[in-house]
This record gives structure tokens, sequence and C-alpha cells, in this order.
């Protein structure tokens, strides 16, 4: 091997990894999401999800963390019956798409969160876009959300390194993202009927188990 391609060998195989790979698996049953709705006059709705998705690249020289989590809209349920699901769906839809092709999904770049050291937990916030069947908040704004990160090491959960993830988004308004009755078709006569029974505004939370893909994992 010629000395200049040595030398670049050696510096590549000496250089720490620029960024690490993370994946949250969402056919495990254990990465969540819960959106609460409460109103004050009115019922409290909560709808729920164990599928969530999430790919995203920790750099550890920088301490930050960039990637994509997605929810597919047809594995909500809410308040864990069909009536009320079926409806949900058609208010996010606005009854213009299949369910099964809408997603609520986040695109973060360089969220800071520091150096992870074992069970220390790191807090984190970041303004996140998020767009719900493709459509983004009126007005181009983002949601800020909320939260804290753990590194637990091989032999915590399974046998890989993992990184818990448990944040929240508060304030969280639907009418910002036309979800709602007078969104939606064969809706519009019990808009006002709703009004107090249904709360536009709530809270999101999520809970996640990041680890490498299986195929690095493997490789490691």
């Amino acid at each position: 091997m010629p000395k200049h391609m040595l030398g670049v060998a050696l510096f590549v195989l000496a250089s720490p990894v620029l960024a690490e790979r993370l994946h949250v698996e969402p056919n495990v049953g254990n990465n969540t999401l819960v959106a609460t709705f409460d109103a004050k006059l009115g019922e409290r709705i909560t709808a729920t999800s164990s599928a969530v998705l999430c790919d995203a690249d920790y750099d550890a020289k920088a301490g930050t963390i960039s990637g994509t989590c997605s929810v597919p809209l047809n594995t909500i349920k809410v308040d864990n019956e069909d009536t009320k699901t079926e409806h949900f769906q058609q208010w996010v839809t606005n009854k213009k798409m299949d369910p099964k092709e809408c997603k609520l999904e986040a695109k973060f770049v360089g969220v800071k969160l520091g150096q992870l050291l074992p069970e220390r937990p790191v807090k984190f916030a970041a303004d996140v876009p998020l767009t719900i069947c493709g459509r983004t908040r009126r007005g181009g704004g983002k949601e800020r959300l909320t939260g804290t990160v753990v590194l637990f090491p091989p032999g915590s959960y399974g046998e890989a390194k993992t990184v818990r993830i448990r944040s929240t988004i508060n304030h969280f308004n639907r009418d910002r993202y036309e979800i709602g009755p007078k969104y939606t078709e064969g809706w519009l006569s019990r808009v006002q009927s709703l009004v107090k029974v249904v709360a536009e505004e709530g809270t999101i939370e999520l809970s996640l188990f990041a680890r490498a893909p299986k195929e690095e994992s493997a490789d490691n």
C-alpha cells in the first residue's frame, strides 16, 4: 500500500465517529405518543399510539442531535373507541385523504443535548416544525418541545446501549393545523355544538427508546 494511502487509512481508523445513528423502532410497542385534550366544560379526550418511528444522528463532539420522527395517523386510537377514532381521522384528514396515507411528522436539526453520560438525565428544549397530513402550522410557527434524555449502558435495555427520551409539547393547538369539524366536509352544521365539548388546545407526550440500527449494532 502506498504510504499516503496508509496514512489516510490510519487517520480514518483513529478518528472518532462523527455521528452516531439512532433508531426508534415502531413495532416493539413501547415507543408511545399520548395526546390529551381536556375541555373545561366538555370531554377529556386521549389519543394514543405505540408506533412512533424515529431516525436520528447524535453528534457526540457537538453534543447535538438531528433527525425525523413520525406517527402514522391510522395507528392512533382515541379513547380506545372505534367511533371516536374514525371521527378523529376525519377531522385530521379533513376527509381529503386516506388515513393510511397521513402521518404526523417532526423534523429537528442541531438540538443541543450536550454530553450524554450513563444514567444521568439531560434536559433539553427545542422549537420543532411539525407537519400533519403534509400541512404545516398556520403562519409557519414551530412547537416548543421540552424533555429529558438518559443514556443507559448495554444490559439495561437489551444488549445495545439505549437512549431514553421523554418529551412534551404543551399548548398544542389543533386549530393551527386545521384539525377539526369546521375544516371537514359533513361536520360544518355541528361546529357550534362542539365548541365547548372538544378542546382546541392540548398536550402531547412522547416516551421513546432509541438504539443503534440493527445492522450497525451487528458490526460493532
